[in-house]
């Protein structure tokens, strides 16, 4: 299988139709399937899941044994079977015309990661809200500074990465949002092959946004400190083998 989309839900049953229906529209012409991750939803969302399964060969679901969406991401990657896996959001915000540029990209150039981002020139956004907008523009500048490279939409979940490449970067440590930030991180501490292309964000229309950036300033403080640790060892451990 070429493709796993793997998508991670809590309580999203508003979003569910929408989003399987967009996918096979776009992607009819793939070989993919798309891996929902359960992280303990209270609402109808594994109901109407389990029904499209029921029709579709290519419709799995898992569920999290230990909430939060880091462990939701470990799920989707352990259990996924395509050999590419791309992580979109529910609400339906990913282009999916964005994700055929991302398979295409990744299998023709032989990468093993292509980072979309909504902020360069030939990107569209609808609907950001402006101070969460300002928030991630701060942060991404300065975890750009640090690591002293031009991307800048790190935190950005949509994202697509070779499988194998994913399992050599474990142990992922992230519990929430940060995950998105910690992947990119050790894709580029490892030096693998990546490319940056622009992607558009189109906006929630239904349901209510998880993020909370209060609660999770902490977490990508940490997630940050943690991978540019890695980077250091990864660099005096290079330094140690060339000498």
């Amino acid at each position: 299988m070429d493709l796993t989309i793997l998508i991670p839900v809590k309580n999203e049953e508003d979003n569910i139709s929408n989003i399987i229906d967009n996918i096979e529209k776009k992607l009819f012409n793939l070989n993919y399937e798309v891996l929902f991750v359960n992280d303990f939803s209270t609402d109808k969302t594994v109901e109407i899941i389990n029904n499209y399964k029921n029709l579709k060969k290519n419709i799995e679901i898992v569920h999290n044994k230990k909430e939060g969406l880091g462990e939701a991401i470990k799920n989707g990657i352990k259990f996924s079977k395509g050999e590419y896996l791309s992580i979109i959001m529910c609400d339906g915000s990913d282009d999916i015309d964005d994700l055929k540029k991302y398979i295409e990209i990744i299998k023709k150039e032989n990468l093993d990661a292509v980072f979309g981002s909504r902020f360069l020139r030939n990107s569209k956004i609808i609907g950001y809200p402006k101070f969460k907008l300002i928030l991630n523009r701060i942060f991404n500048y300065f975890v750009s500074l640090i690591y002293i490279n031009k991307y800048n939409d790190f935190t950005n979940a949509f994202k697509i990465y070779k499988k194998v490449s994913l399992l050599e970067i474990e142990p992922i440590v992230s519990e929430s949002f940060n995950v998105f930030l910690e992947l990119p991180l050790k894709i580029i501490n490892r030096r693998y092959k990546y490319k940056i292309i622009p992607i558009n964000w189109l906006g929630r229309e239904q349901g209510v946004s998880k993020f909370k950036f209060n609660e999770l300033r902490s977490k990508y403080i940490f997630t940050l400190i943690y991978c540019f640790a890695e980077k250091i060892l990864l660099l005096n451990k290079k330094n140690k083998i060339d000498k």
